[in-house]
């Protein structure tokens, strides 16, 4: 990895305020993330946020927006691949979140965004302390 990738995360909101996180296996195991995987060649962030959720989890969004970027510098410390991720909003649009890549997480569960469970994945972490505090980006140290 030569240069940094871009990731996109989704943070779906239920109406109880609750947010939907998985527990990742296999690439970036064993933290907790909100949904989301690669932005591809050609698509735009809502198309990526619509097609990773609908490939992990079976729901269909509607009308994603973007709320944050982070600058994943401590997973790049940690793995050597440095990511820039956009995470998007949704509203949950009912119906159950059904675990489609079995290989890549353990399973979906609806949590309160400000207790979440650990280890948390840092793009996830980063884009929920955004969307707490009403804020695009949170500024980094490095080291």
């Amino acid at each position: 990895m030569s240069r940094p990738r871009v990731g996109i995360g989704v943070i779906i909101v239920r109406e109880d305020g609750r947010i939907l996180v998985g527990k990742r296996k296999g690439s970036h195991a064993p933290y907790w993330s909100i949904p989301g995987g690669h932005l591809e060649q050609g698509e735009t962030f809502e198309e990526t946020a619509i097609r990773e959720i609908q490939e992990e989890t079976g729901l269909l969004i509607k009308s994603p927006k973007v709320i944050a970027i982070t600058n994943n510098l401590k997973t790049f410390q940690e793995e050597n691949k440095h990511y820039i991720s956009v995470c998007l909003k949704a509203k949950h649009p009912g119906g159950k979140a059904e675990n489609r890549e079995p290989e890549k997480c353990e399973g979906w569960q609806w949590v309160t965004p400000d207790n979440l469970p650990q280890p948390h994945f840092e793009a996830s972490e980063q884009s929920i302390a955004c969307y707490l505090q009403k804020i695009c980006y949170i500024p980094q140290k490095k080291g």
